[in-house]
């Protein structure tokens, strides 16, 4: 315990000088360059981290982590997904960190006299810390990428199905891009609303835009339509080319000879006049 003690001392003292040189070592045997805030960010993290370990040391009973390392670790997985990283070019990083420190602690281990078992506790130590670390990045990076897909997702649903005013009493509506059950819901639970407020008697749906139509798709536009003239609201269809006219008469869930279609916007229009 005498010597582990002098370790911690040793640690304390010498915590600023150690965490640099730490920093500087890993991005050494990385051969990596970072900006000047972001080493200085790594730097205070391994002083914490120092000091956490300078007393962990003495305490087995220690069970939790500095919390300047969990936020760390956080802002990592923050930054990575900010700019379309992947958690491996974080993960990449733990190995020679596992190595820095078990070379530096091995250097020190032997100049204060610690025995091997003592050495071997002191990286066990470190070690449970970086665990802990990468298992905190880890789960940031997906929480905060799952994020990120749901904001995406939702962006890209509204503007798929974007509604626009073209008489008092007309809106079009033109549907974009590939559509998934999850934008199908977003037309339900937020066009369909949004529309039931704007008091229109006419909704031209435009389908020119979609890449797919399937069986389900082909059903679900169906009850969409049903629901709007539930509301007495007339709905016309435009832009039904040849694949999805024999998409909706294949699938057999859609009436075709309740479908109001019309070849273009315009054709539409005109019919309403």
């Amino acid at each position: 315990m005498t010597l582990l003690f002098g370790f911690s001392e040793y640690l304390r003292k010498n915590t600023n000088s150690l965490a640099r040189e730490i920093v500087e070592a890993v991005l050494h045997k990385m051969n990596l360059e970072i900006p000047e805030w972001e080493k200085e960010q790594a730097v205070i993290m391994y002083v914490e981290l120092l000091g956490f370990l300078s007393e962990l040391v003495l305490d087995e009973r220690k069970d939790t982590a500095p919390e300047a390392l969990i936020k760390w670790s956080k802002q990592n997985a923050a930054m990575q997904v900010s700019s379309g990283g992947t958690i491996s070019e974080i993960a990449v990083r733990y190995p020679p960190t596992r190595q820095v420190f078990l070379e530096l602690f091995t250097k020190i281990s032997s100049q204060l006299g610690l025995s091997l078992n003592e050495n071997v506790f002191i990286i066990k130590q470190i070690n449970t810390l970086l665990d802990i670390s990468l298992n905190e990045t880890i789960f940031a990076f997906e929480r905060l990428s799952d994020q990120l897909q749901e904001e995406n997702q939702k962006e890209l649903a509204r503007l798929s199905a974007p509604i626009v005013p073209v008489k008092d009493d007309v809106v079009v509506i033109p549907l974009i891009g590939e559509f998934s059950e999850y934008r199908l819901k977003y037309i339900a639970d937020h066009v369909i609303p949004k529309i039931s407020e704007m008091d229109v008697d006419y909704v031209i749906a435009d389908l020119s835009g979609i890449f797919n139509l399937n069986k389900e798709i082909a059903k679900y536009f169906d009850q969409i339509g049903a629901t709007l003239q539930l509301m007495g609201i007339r709905v016309l269809t435009t832009g039904l080319r040849p694949e999805v006219v024999q998409a909706v008469v294949s699938s057999q869930s859609v009436d075709p000879s309740k479908i109001e279609a019309f070849a273009t916007v315009k054709q539409a229009l005109e019919s309403l006049q």
